[in-house]
């Protein structure tokens, strides 16, 4: 049986007038639960034009943030801080600026400089982490890209001084490629509006130079990979030829890579490996893993994904199963090819952008539910709420090409 999602009948949260860092989107969110109450916290991604930035003969600059709001009724009302961001982009230009101190105490460059989106919020031995997808220089209305015609807003910010070296960083700034950046959250901090102490830059988990990349998260431990203890994390390459295997793959996928030290995920010393790719009609331009994977049982893991099919259709939200596999990466086991989640409330569907979007970015177990932050319509906030046990079942249904097991 299908399961049955409840959704929210209103956005949880919207686009603020009158607030200059959140005055055109709020979407995308990461949720995490309080380990020492009920109350759920959420980072979400939030955008408005940014006219004091501007350039002559440019439209207005889209700098984006994080912000942060909570919830106590399991995610049923939220309360929102727009007085200001939970998370900045620095915003330098000048190539002599754009540094940062990591977790390590180095000073490191700044791959958060332009934009910090799509949050994900995962534990990690215990610590916990957020990745976010970034760019080196904000873009204009980045959204133009899909009308008819599209209009390239993505380099109207860039320096003349990104043409000037042939380094991966210079490389990375001349595409503004997206390249997913991790950061040590205090959550402790974050709750009690301690924001500028709440986040610590760790290290790139990409490499812009490669490929732009993005829905990038840890499992919350390591694993034993070709004999040695290992992270591992989930990617999305726009580019796979530039990685094994993908050189046969036409479209974005999910990838699995590992690495002995988080500094070392966006180096040459990762091992990636192709872990899924686009199937079914309504994944025909790409898939991404949505959030990070959670734990069935000891060696089985749920993995939301998301698939589009193109600007018109838009969308889908459903999940796959993954079982460790010894000595080795877990392997995809249970696939299901239904469009389980996509956008259908009239709040849900697009007005100022072409694209359907329900996109989930957050998922948290609290009790028998699983419940799930989404972005609507590329500029809302909503929430779906769906029996776990239920929804295991139904995945567990098909094999691993999505295929209906007969014996089940």
């Amino acid at each position: 049986m299908t399961p049955q999602f409840k959704y929210s009948s209103n956005p949880a949260l919207v686009p603020q007038a009158g607030c200059d860092w959140a005055s055109k989107m709020v979407l995308n969110p990461a949720i995490v639960q309080d380990p020492d109450g009920s109350r759920l916290h959420m980072l979400f991604r939030a955008t408005g034009p940014w006219p004091q930035a501007r350039k002559e003969g440019c439209f207005d600059p889209y700098p984006i943030f994080l912000g942060y709001a909570y919830s106590d009724d399991l995610g049923e009302t939220w309360t929102a801080d727009f007085s200001r961001p939970a998370l900045i982009p620095a915003l330098k230009q000048a190539q002599e600026e754009i540094y940062i101190t990591n977790l390590h105490g180095e000073r490191v460059r700044n791959y958060a400089n332009g934009c910090i989106e799509d949050p994900r919020i995962f534990p990690v031995d215990g610590e916990l982490y957020v990745s976010v997808a970034c760019r080196m220089f904000p873009p204009g209305p980045y959204w133009m890209l899909d009308q008819d015609p599209p209009i390239e807003t993505r380099y109207d910010y860039i320096p003349s001084w990104v043409h000037e070296q042939d380094t991966p960083f210079h490389e990375a700034a001349r595409t503004n490629n997206t390249v997913t950046v991790l950061f040590k959250l205090d959550l402790d901090k974050l709750k009690s509006g301690q924001y500028e102490e709440a986040f610590t830059y760790v290290c790139p988990l990409t490499d812009g130079s490669r490929s732009d990349n993005r829905d990038v998260f840890l499992f919350p431990h390591k694993m034993q990979i070709d004999g040695k203890e290992q992270f591992v994390v989930l990617h999305r390459p726009m580019t796979p030829a530039a990685f094994p295997g993908g050189e046969e793959t036409v479209t974005p996928s999910i990838y699995i890579a590992a690495a002995e030290r988080l500094e070392d995920l966006a180096t040459a010393d990762a091992k990636h490996q192709l872990m899924a790719t686009s199937v079914f009609d309504w994944e025909a331009n790409r898939i991404g893993a949505s959030w990070p994977p959670i734990a069935i049982h000891t060696d089985e893991w749920l993995i939301s994904y998301h698939g589009k099919k193109d600007a018109e259709f838009g969308y889908t939200q459903s999940f796959m199963i993954a079982r460790n596999v010894p000595g080795a990466f877990p392997e995809i086991i249970h696939r299901c090819p239904d469009r389980l989640m996509y956008a259908q409330q009239n709040w849900e569907l697009p007005t100022d952008y072409p694209t359907p979007c329900l996109f989930t970015t957050g998922g948290i177990i609290v009790g028998d539910q699983l419940i799930m932050a989404y972005g609507a319509a590329d500029q809302k906030v909503g929430i779906s709420w769906v029996n776990f046990e239920s929804l295991i079942d139904h995945i567990k249904c098909f094999d691993a090409q999505g295929g209906l097991l007969t014996h089940v």
